[in-house]
């Protein structure tokens, strides 16, 4: 306790709440599987830990029911792999057991399910089990100890500065992490997603910006008469380029709008009705996530229409130096 008095007094920090982390192996019937359990105070565990907040069935104050048998609340893909309901009693095993004659003796408890919940994310879904922290610390034989002390501060993306902030209150043997360094695979798979998709993203912005050089060079040839009659009435090499230039830029523009709005619409589609699924087992999601950003939705269509008014000068260039007198030759 005076741990997390240090800890909720350290700048940043809203809640914190002790925890035990442990691997056990749940059996329902023949069938078996390996999860993560975490032992939490019903009391206050709920106020750190955001997944009791997606508890579907049942609530985390069930986990202290008046009864012989613990409670225990599963995630719901792995409530249905252990073909398990609400009610139904299960085995918990622990490897580290108690030495017998004949070697280890695996500790073995039941628990009765009173309830699961659904994180949306696949590896917490189907591997993550939480108990009472008494119930953790009787199973494991630790006593008054636990595993660690769980923090919930203000800024969920100013965790890391917390952490230090928490790390350096306290001092050995004490050490922090925070929920970044905790999935660095995930966030660096997503980042190197997202520098793929830009260079994508790039590449097409590029292709278009050809397909209006293109299209202008073509307009200028079929226009070259047109152009050949306003130069001998006076037109400056200047007043046709930009003619061609203000016509390329309203191509881009148009084309940026366009695909902004449908973006934009998109996007909206998916973050309300969730329609394209995915393999949770590969990408931890069952659905495609959708954010907003601003950035996004400011820079990118800002770089799309530079680039497509920059891909404009060469062909206005082009219609700007025509020879009046070769298209008006033979007129």
């Amino acid at each position: 306790e005076s741990v997390m008095k240090t800890i909720n007094s350290v700048d940043g920090v809203t809640d914190s709440s002790p925890f035990i982390y442990g691997q056990v192996m749940l059996r329902s019937g023949d069938r078996a599987q390996g999860v993560v359990v975490r032992g939490v105070d019903p009391r206050i565990g709920a106020a750190t830990t955001n997944i009791l907040e997606n508890i579907i069935s049942g609530s985390v104050e069930d986990l202290e029911a008046d009864s012989d048998v613990p409670g225990i609340i599963l995630g719901r893909q792995l409530l249905r792999s252990l073909g398990l309901f609400v009610g139904d009693e299960i085995d918990m095993v622990s490897p580290m057991g108690e030495m017998g004659p004949l070697g280890m003796i695996p500790k073995m408890k039941k628990f009765r399910v009173v309830g699961y919940f659904e994180a949306g994310m696949y590896e917490y879904d189907s591997n993550l089990a939480f108990i009472s922290i008494k119930a953790a610390q009787k199973f494991f034989g630790y006593g008054n100890a636990i595993t660690g002390i769980e923090i919930k501060t203000d800024d969920v993306y100013n965790a890391g500065e917390v952490a230090k902030r928490v790390e350096l209150q306290l001092g050995p043997p004490f050490y922090t992490k925070d929920w970044m360094q905790m999935n660095r695979n995930l966030f660096s798979a997503l980042k190197l997603e997202k520098i793929v998709m830009f260079i994508i993203l790039t590449l097409i912005i590029l292709v278009a910006s050809f397909n209006i050089i293109s299209n202008l060079i073509m307009i200028v040839i079929e226009k070259g008469r047109e152009i050949a009659i306003m130069k001998a009435m006076g037109a400056t090499n200047r007043s046709i380029m930009s003619i061609f230039m203000i016509h390329g830029f309203i191509i881009g523009l148009t084309g940026t709008v366009i695909g902004v709005a449908g973006g934009f619409f998109l996007c909206e589609l998916l973050k309300t009705y969730k329609f394209i699924n995915l393999p949770a087992d590969v990408y931890y999601l069952s659905y495609l996530p959708v954010k907003l950003s601003l950035f996004d939705f400011s820079v990118v269509p800002l770089a799309a229409i530079i680039i497509s008014f920059l891909a404009t000068i060469y062909p206005s260039w082009q219609a700007a130096k025509t020879d009046p007198v070769e298209p008006l030759r033979y007129e």
